[in-house]
């Protein structure tokens, strides 16, 4: 198991990342607002402006304040 930063202290593992996508798509927007609805929803950006949407193999969507580029696995 290995653990990515994924910004403020915040770590996840990386072999249940599926995706890494930027947030200002349209399409990442949706997957953020379905995960909301659904309780699926995690925000790590500790109040900052969301730039990576992460999506794990759970079903989870993790938003991180970290550029999709700097999170790799």
């Amino acid at each position: 198991m290995k653990l990515i930063d994924i910004g403020y202290g915040n770590r996840i593992n990386s072999d249940r990342i599926v995706a890494a996508i930027g947030a200002e798509s349209a399409p990442a927007k949706r997957i953020v607002s379905s995960a909301k609805e659904r309780n699926m929803a995690i925000d790590a950006t500790c109040g900052k402006k969301t730039k990576t949407v992460i999506i794990m193999d759970s079903g989870h969507v993790v938003m991180s304040a970290k550029e999709p580029s700097v999170i790799d696995k």
